[in-house]
């Protein structure tokens, strides 16, 4: 068996379509969404991801803008900047870009975000909301592997489903959404004890560790649907420069019936869910100034 391969790019690319008709829908009501993105010090990753969002933005009919700081502003420069976007009623969507420079308390800039406008889905409220089945905003990487899975028809309520890391960006709100599909949900970590029996249980895995290639093709059940979040950059041998997932795609594709390459495949989502989530942020605006 080889896997089939589930294309993020061409996914998005149906999906952006739509949204665009949303976008275009909310403009003629009068509500242009719009996007505000901040971004502070010079990160190169950084500043190539703000770019590509801006530019998503630009292609579904989105009012963005993009708020740049030097690396060594003063935090309350930035949390002034997000306080004028919470009351600025064009604007639907705030992102600050993370990783965020040392002086700065990264979780009070992300509470400092109106829960309402979090399109990224930090926000303790949001979070809140997730774990309570209730979603107002859900962090973009773990709603668009639901999409897929979706997108697939992939049978969720009783499956097995194995989340290799447990950051609050990805792998806890990707666990909460799984369980909400009725999935019977296992997250492993660092600490796991060996890590390969339970992967080997999955019917549906989903690798966010940040470890390049760990997930190998014996510790795949044959037929799993493998989701590879992980995005790394080879340092060494012969691909050195690559970028390569979690996931040893050669070996994994022998044993899965379904596999995202890295990259073309979660990553792409990330952004479409981005821009819907900031869509959803004006829908909801001009349903609450109408009722």
């Amino acid at each position: 068996m080889t896997a089939r391969i589930l294309d993020g790019n061409a996914l998005s690319a149906r999906l952006r379509e739509s949204l665009r008709q949303r976008a275009a829908e909310l403009s003629a009501r009068g509500c242009k969404p719009g996007l505000a993105v901040i971004l502070v010090g010079e990160n190169p990753a950084s500043q190539v991801y703000v770019r590509n969002k801006i530019k998503a933005c630009e292609a579904v009919g989105l009012h963005s803008e993009k708020y740049a700081f030097p690396a060594d502003v003063p935090p309350s420069e930035v949390l002034a900047r997000i306080a004028a976007l919470n009351a600025d009623p064009a604007i639907h969507g705030i992102l600050v870009q993370l990783p965020l420079p040392q002086q700065f308390d990264e979780s009070a800039v992300l509470a400092a975000v109106a829960a309402e406008k979090d399109v990224d889905g930090f926000h303790a409220e949001n979070v809140g909301l997730l774990a309570q089945g209730r979603p107002r905003f859900v962090s973009c990487t773990p709603l668009g592997v639901m999409k897929m899975l979706e997108s697939e028809g992939v049978e969720l309520a009783g499956r097995e489903a194995v989340v290799v890391g447990r950051s609050n960006i990805v792998g806890k709100p990707m666990a909460l959404l799984l369980v909400a599909a009725s999935a019977t949900v296992t997250v492993c970590h660092s600490r796991t004890r060996d890590l390969a029996a339970h992967v080997r249980r999955a019917d549906v895995l989903v690798a966010a560790v940040g470890r390049p290639r760990m997930i190998s093709g014996d510790m795949v059940k044959p037929g799993a649907v493998v989701i590879d979040v992980g995005i790394n950059r080879l340092r060494e041998g012969p691909d050195a420069g690559k970028l390569c997932g979690d996931v040893d795609f050669a070996s994994v594709k022998e044993f899965a019936s379904l596999i995202t390459p890295v990259p073309g495949g979660v990553g792409p989502m990330t952004i479409t869910m981005l821009l819907a989530n900031t869509i959803d942020g004006a829908a909801r605006a001009v349903a609450h100034a109408t009722h």
